[in-house]
């Protein structure tokens, strides 16, 4: 059966009481992942056994009515093969990350930066620069996570310090991870649902960096001008570096990166088989340097690091996202893009990202796939990336940065300073709006 026969014989629940119920074990899901500090339990379980149990009771059903189960066994089909291509290409970044990680790399940056006696006001602006260029490599959790922890080591006590610096790292992790389709998981999504070419992504740039470097300007103002009170010997953290190898794995970085660019855009291979390729690479590499240099490495010391749960999370919104299109309800959110101007929309959908976290919201709007032309499809993927920075929660990297600082970064000392951040916010809209629709640029 072709697609489009296998979507016309799909059962609508739209108003049926069956429709209601998943609805709401949706509603319910979300509710425990959105309150996953209040319940202590990681947001990887409700979301995991949300989306998978949404499924089987679908299946349940269309077998109690004998129903034809070709378009429930076609949406499966599809659905997983979207989900493991997120899921490998994250699954390999973070192996790369994790791999630097082991090799020093990080903490060498973290020595370096001690050992140069900066201000808190100019390590403000060093730690926001590196989350910004970064996270379009790294992505933006483990960027945050990164340069958080970069946050913590130069002084753990000062909040004033700590918490302007925490919603930068947010807001520029976030920021760098909207212009490329590695720097986000909600960018990486729209990449492979092909709304736009690699390079297509680096025209958002410019309203990225503009709206982070506001937002930046503004938060700068809270951070006391003097020079932190560090413990420890400057000149011992400055003699702290990369370990054997760590190098050399920055470059495998680089190149497994350009791998899975020039395999999309030339071979056609979806972007995780580019990243796979790249981890073979770094597999030979490891083996490398444990027999001819006696380096005690190992590539599945790296994988057994990787946040397994953060997957599991992305595969389980994403499951019971798709549930919700199978079932019929985002064809609603398509009529939203009829009823009112796109342009709209879609920084509505930046506000909807911040409370709701933008990965569920994106993967609606990719489902229910708008008639909109590219301007705006580069529109939403910059909204729902930067949209999750104007509240704490609302991203991936936020999450992780209030998990890290836990006490210090909260919902609250985030909101205080919120309107920085809607500002940088409003300035990004802007300049999206000057350059793709008033000069036609990208």
């Amino acid at each position: 059966m072709t697609t489009a026969v296998a979507e016309q014989a799909a059962i609508n629940f739209v108003g049926t009481p069956f429709g209601w119920l998943l609805l709401a074990m949706f509603v319910v899901g979300y509710y425990f992942i959105a309150a996953e500090e209040k319940y202590n339990i990681d947001k990887a379980k409700p979301a995991l056994f949300t989306g998978t149990f949404m499924f089987v009771l679908i299946g349940l059903y269309y077998v109690s009515i004998g129903a034809d189960l070709t378009p429930f066994e076609h949406e499966v089909d599809h659905l997983i093969l979207e989900i493991a291509e997120i899921f490998f290409f994250l699954f390999v970044a973070m192996t790369y990350i994790e791999a630097l990680i082991e090799r020093g790399v990080f903490t060498a940056l973290r020595a370096k930066l001690i050992a140069k006696g900066y201000s808190y006001r100019e390590l403000f602006w060093i730690t926001g620069a590196l989350a910004f260029f970064i996270s379009p490599v790294a992505d933006n959790l483990t960027t945050a996570l990164i340069l958080s922890t970069v946050l913590l080591t130069i002084d753990n006590k000062t909040k004033e310090f700590l918490v302007p610096g925490a919603i930068n790292v947010v807001v520029a992790a976030n920021a760098g991870g909207a212009w490329s389709p590695f720097g986000d998981i909600t960018t990486l999504m729209v990449w492979a649902a092909e709304k736009g070419a690699f390079t297509d992504f680096l025209y958002l740039f410019p309203a990225a960096f503009i709206g982070w470097l506001i937002t930046a300007a503004l938060l700068v103002r809270y951070v006391p001008d003097i020079d932190p009170n560090k413990d420890g010997d400057p000149e011992a953290a400055a003699k702290i570096e990369i370990l054997k190898g760590g190098k050399v794995i920055i470059a495998f970085g680089a190149l497994t990166i350009a791998l899975a660019v020039a395999g999309k855009q030339v071979l056609h291979l979806p972007p995780m088989w580019g990243m796979l390729f790249g981890l073979a690479i770094l597999q030979l590499y490891m083996y490398f340097l444990k027999t001819k240099h006696n380096v005690d490495v190992s590539i599945f010391q790296a994988m057994s690091k990787v946040e397994n749960n953060t997957l599991l999370f992305f595969f389980g919104i994403l499951a019971a996202v798709g549930a919700l299109h199978f079932m019929g309800f985002l064809t609603y959110a398509a009529k939203l893009y009829e009823m009112f101007d796109p342009t709209v929309v879609n920084i509505g959908v930046g506000f909807l990202s911040a409370i709701v976290d933008n990965v569920p919201v994106m993967s609606a709007v990719l489902k229910a796939n708008p008639a909109i032309d590219h301007a705006q499809w580069m529109l939403v993927t910059m909204t729902a990336g930067i949209g999750g920075s104007l509240i704490s929660f609302g991203s991936a990297a936020g999450v992780g940065v209030m998990g890290k600082m836990h006490g210090i970064y909260t919902f609250a000392s985030h909101i205080k300073l919120a309107w920085t951040v809607l500002v940088g916010y409003i300035v990004s809209v802007a300049v999206w709006y000057v350059q793709f629709i008033v000069l036609g640029i990208y």
